[in-house]
């Protein structure tokens, strides 16, 4: 099996980033939801972006099947085979080209996949990732985090970015982010996804439960996002060390939850990865921990070293 997996063959494939990758462990962590969702939170506030989702589909009523699919997305690229990873993203570059928007300020077209757009999809969303999940108590040393964001500039190759104008560091995704944030704003697009958010549609007899346990999702992944986009928004949100008080709470409670029972959800990527590697493939914080002193000498690629570099991304 072991020689399977150097080999990268069908029987023993790892897949785009591997059992010792800091994505592999991060995103088999139930807490990724609640980032999800913050990932949202943000990526309405770029006006393009969200009037891409919202001239294309009906938001409200397929928002949750639009949930569904990415985070199918994120598993299959994530612990898929890379035949697997190669064809979701291919599905998803044909789709974008096939998507366009007007800005109805300028009245100008714009494609669903130019660069600016698809960049700011995919920082939110690892930026997302990466706060809530420390923020949570997930252990993560810096140059892990640094690590994080150079493996996933793969995922972005795979949904049409070049690799080299993709950030390979936290420094760099944070100068992204302070760039990008003069285009930021909150427009109806934006306001309707708060909505939507806050209070998404459900059968009559959910709306106990949807109080209770979304209203509590979704008021922490707001939380945790930036201060501007607070301001943006007009809501305000609870002091930092509050959200990440409640943040660590909720994350150690559903990190209550034996991991096999979650991984034999539908759509079962982890399990299915599992059967195909070997049980010490099995995601797990602790393996950071353990990894912690090789990655921060540098080795920061797991075990399909240069991953990203072999599809002409970058290093971190």
């Amino acid at each position: 099996m072991a020689a399977a997996i150097r080999r990268g063959g069908s029987d023993g494939d790892p897949g785009l980033y591997g059992p010792r990758s800091v994505t592999w462990q991060m995103h088999g962590d139930p807490v990724m939801w609640i980032a999800g969702v913050r990932a949202l939170y943000l990526q309405a506030l770029h006006p393009l972006a969200v009037r891409g989702v919202t001239q294309n589909s009906d938001f409200r009523k397929d928002a949750w099947g639009r949930l569904l699919r990415t985070a199918r997305f994120v598993a299959t690229i994530t612990y898929g085979t890379t035949e697997a990873a190669e064809r979701a993203g291919a599905k998803v570059r044909g789709i974008h080209r096939r998507l366009s928007l007007t800005d109805p300020v300028t009245g100008v077209r714009h494609g669903v996949d130019e660069p600016e757009l698809l960049l700011w999809v995919h920082c939110a969303e690892i930026d997302s990732y990466l706060q809530v999940m420390r923020r949570s108590g997930y252990p993560l040393t810096d140059a892990q985090a640094d690590a994080y964001v150079a493996e996933n500039v793969v995922s972005a190759r795979l949904v049409g970015l070049d690799p080299a104008d993709v950030p390979a560091d936290t420094a760099a995704l944070a100068a992204y982010f302070a760039t990008v944030r003069p285009e930021l704003a909150a427009t109806p697009e934006a306001r309707e996804v708060d909505a939507f958010l806050r209070r998404p549609p459900v059968h009559a007899l959910l709306v106990p439960a949807r109080e209770v346990i979304w209203g509590r999702f979704a008021s922490l992944a707001y939380g945790t996002l930036p201060p501007y986009a607070h301001a943006l928004y007009g809501r305000p949100a609870p002091p930092p060390r509050v959200v990440t008080r409640r943040l660590r709470a909720m994350g150690t409670a559903l990190r209550c939850i034996p991991p096999t029972a979650r991984w034999r959800l539908p759509p079962k990527h982890i399990m299915r990865a599992v059967e195909r590697l070997g049980p010490g493939s099995r995601p797990s914080p602790y393996k950071l921990r353990r990894n912690a002193a090789i990655l921060d000498s540098g080795d920061a690629t797991g075990a399909r070293p240069f991953a990203a570099g072999l599809h002409g991304g970058g290093g971190s």
